[in-house]
């Protein structure tokens, strides 16, 4: 593990000085947890047409065009400096191919003045329902899915991306406080008031957790 540290400290170190070797070990370093955001955020009218790795890509040549811009007083992390180009990769395809469908649907969310791909609500509603497949799961699941996502819609939008980079991005405190630019402290109470709250709303929902139980 200190080895691990070690190593990353000395990327980050040749990253902020514009090593676009460093830029591409971090990269690959971080792929999978890239991965796991692009696949849960990208829209669903994108898939026909995009994949993940496409979004990586041209994510990474991104970074490596913006690598200056990370400089020594850069107050993020690495990964999350990669994050941030890759979901403006994500937001600008978005734009791309949907244009006026995108801003018709709502699909974007302002939080703190930054705009999110707004697929959080759906893919949360999608990730927790999972993939029934007994006839009676399967006779619930559209109706579940669509009053899960009402209600998850209905929550404060930090609140509901603040458990989106917690319970499905697999971030650490610290990590989510520096995405939203809030106190690690505050990340911790949001997140703790998002998960009561995203309790209370499967809890509204008729044999919940008895399915998943027997799922």
């Amino acid at each position: 593990m200190a080895d691990n540290l070690g190593e990353q400290s000395e990327l980050e170190s040749r990253l902020r000085h514009g090593d676009v070797e460093a830029a591409a070990s971090l990269f690959s370093l971080h792929r999978e947890r890239l991965w796991r955001m692009v696949n849960f955020r990208l829209d669903p009218r994108l898939r026909a047409r995009l994949d993940p790795d496409d979004v990586l890509q041209e994510g990474y040549l991104a970074a490596v065009r913006r690598i200056k811009h990370y400089g020594a007083d850069s107050p993020v992390s690495p990964f999350i400096w990669l994050r941030m180009i890759v979901l403006q990769t994500m937001i600008d395809l978005h734009r791309r191919h949907l244009g006026a469908q995108m801003r018709d649907a709502g699909r974007e969310a302002a939080i703190h003045g930054r705009r999110y791909p707004q697929a959080t609500s759906a893919s949360l509603a999608t990730q927790l329902v999972g993939d029934w497949t007994s006839p009676s799961q399967a006779a619930a699941r559209a109706e579940m899915l669509s009053a899960i996502e009402q209600a998850i819609d209905g929550m404060d939008p930090v609140d509901r991306e603040v458990l989106a980079l917690r319970h499905f991005e697999e971030m650490t405190n610290g990590e989510v406080a520096q995405v939203l630019e809030i106190q690690q402290k505050a990340a911790s109470i949001r997140y703790v008031r998002a998960v009561r709250r995203l309790r209370g709303i499967l809890a509204e929902m008729p044999g919940f957790f008895d399915e998943r139980q027997d799922a």
